[in-house]
């Protein structure tokens, strides 16, 4: 028993020392702040043995035993699935008036002849009888439609033509053609903006660019409607001293003429930005082709911008053109890249050949009448003098602009709100006086947040007579509405 307590009482001065010579070797010693720490190895080594004995043991696990029969029926009865699509609300089942006849200066709703302001044809051309003649020729030749994707047995002679008629029209190389109007910008954007790369856009562009953009996944940066400070602020900021930013491909995106408000795009200054910061430039012309310009030729005409300054160059046809589809034109190099990577142009359908027909005559036809565009330019004339004193609405769009757009002076809460008020407006306007126009409705995926408005699409078929009477209806049905708000 007394060698047992005397071998025991040796291995405690054995680790005694031991210890002591840990806390008292330089090695083991630490200042923090000036206070001397001893033994710190010790301390670091029993920590590394107490993180390795944790580390190595097993995770607890609960006992695994299957649900009875009852828990799964409480579980199933439990369990709400997730809607397939959002709640339907009462402004989701709201159904717009339905045509009954062409979509002219006057067309036929419920039975009733009404007067048409909802109608992009600018210049008059829906039911031109040379536009319809066109058509007829075209469908006795080639039938109703292609059957297949431009590069894939679907192109015809005549699609070859409406592009060299449309490079010829606006002075570029070569344009390229497109099945739907949206379907321009769908794919044109992401042709050439991907991932990474850098967009300045303006907010109040319309939801096809908004959409392109979208599918691009390029970094998107938005001024301020129309306001070249705040797009020259934004294109200062991401150039200055970003090594980065001058390596990657940048873009500027605008219309010519905004649908979602009516104003028109400072191209000079918009060029003027774009090369002292080194950008391309993509400008949407739906709605100024065939209107801006003493020849129709658009926003560059418009402000005697050489064509060639502006990198990329769409439109859609069913406006101006009176026909359908879309087109992109420039040089041949954006021309050509497109017809290997725009997934409209290399997977969709082509053209119907008669829409191609339609658009070459209704090119010719505005080219022989330059008349139409000095009656379009009077009839917005006179829209706006007749609109420019309407009680609690005020006119935001350009001069020159065929949109004439008209938003409330006095907001009446929220934009929800003021979209009913201007509902009201509409809804009164054809109700009690058959005049036709729309409200700027968005749908739930649409991000411009400019604010909402009645847009007055104007034709050179309108008549005197009809803008008069679209004048004087108006403001009695504006006066009725807000008398009661």
């Amino acid at each position: 028993m007394d060698t047992m307590l005397s071998a025991f009482g040796n291995m405690i001065k054995s680790f005694s020392d031991w210890v002591t010579i840990i806390f008292d070797a330089p090695s083991s010693r630490a200042i923090v702040l000036g206070v001397p720490i001893r033994g710190h190895l010790l301390v670091e080594g029993l920590l590394f043995v107490v993180i390795l004995f944790l580390l190595s043991q097993k995770s607890y696990k609960p006992p695994k035993r299957p649900l009875t029969k009852k828990e799964v029926d409480e579980l199933c009865d439990e369990w709400v699935p997730e809607p397939l699509i959002p709640a339907i609300t009462e402004e989701m089942k709201y159904e717009p008036p339905v045509l009954e006849s062409a979509a002219g200066p006057h067309t036929i709703i419920n039975g009733k002849d009404v007067l048409n302001f909802t109608s992009a044809n600018y210049l008059g051309l829906l039911g031109h009888e040379r536009l319809q003649d066109s058509c007829t020729k075209s469908l006795e030749k080639y039938g109703v439609g292609s059957c297949g994707p431009r590069g894939f047995y679907g192109t015809i002679d005549v699609h070859l033509d409406c592009e060299a008629r449309i490079a010829k029209f606006l002075g570029t190389y070569d344009s390229i053609l497109y099945s739907y109007g949206l379907s321009t910008l769908f794919s044109t954007i992401p042709a050439f903006c991907k991932k990474g790369d850098l967009v300045v856009v303006d907010e109040g562009v319309h939801w096809g660019i908004q959409n392109g953009l979208h599918l691009s996944r390029s970094t998107i940066v938005y001024f301020k409607h129309n306001d070249m400070k705040s797009l020259q602020s934004i294109l200062e900021n991401v150039t200055h001293d970003n090594k980065r930013a001058k390596k990657l491909r940048r873009y500027i995106i605008v219309e010519a003429v905004y649908q979602n408000s009516g104003q028109i795009a400072p191209l000079d200054d918009i060029i003027r930005l774009k090369e002292k910061y080194r950008f391309r430039v993509i400008l949407d012309e739906s709605n100024s082709i065939g209107v801006l310009g003493s020849t129709g030729r658009g926003l560059t005409e418009h402000y005697k911008v050489p064509i060639e300054k502006v990198d990329i160059v769409t439109a859609a046809m069913g406006h101006a053109l009176a026909s359908e589809g879309g087109f992109c034109t420039g040089s041949a190099r954006v021309i050509d890249h497109q017809r290997l990577s725009s997934s409209g142009y290399v997977f969709s359908a082509s053209l119907p050949p008669y829409l191609a027909s339609a658009a070459i005559t209704a090119i010719d036809v505005l080219e022989e009448n330059p008349n139409l565009i000095t009656k379009l330019k009077e009839n917005i004339a006179t829209l706006r003098k007749g609109l420019s004193d309407v009680q609690g609405l005020e006119i935001v769009s350009d001069p020159e602009s065929p949109v004439v757009f008209l938003t409330l002076k006095k907001s009446v809460g929220s934009m929800k709100a003021d979209l009913q008020v201007l509902d009201d407006i509409a809804d009164n306007l054809l109700r009690e006086h058959s005049v036709f126009v729309a409200t700027s409705k968005r749908s739930t995926v649409d991000k411009c947040k400019l604010p909402a408005g009645i847009r007055f699409y104007v034709s050179a078929a309108h008549t005197e007579i009809d803008l008069e009477k679209a004048c004087d209806s108006f403001k009695k049905a504006t006066a009725l509405i807000l008398a009661g708000q």
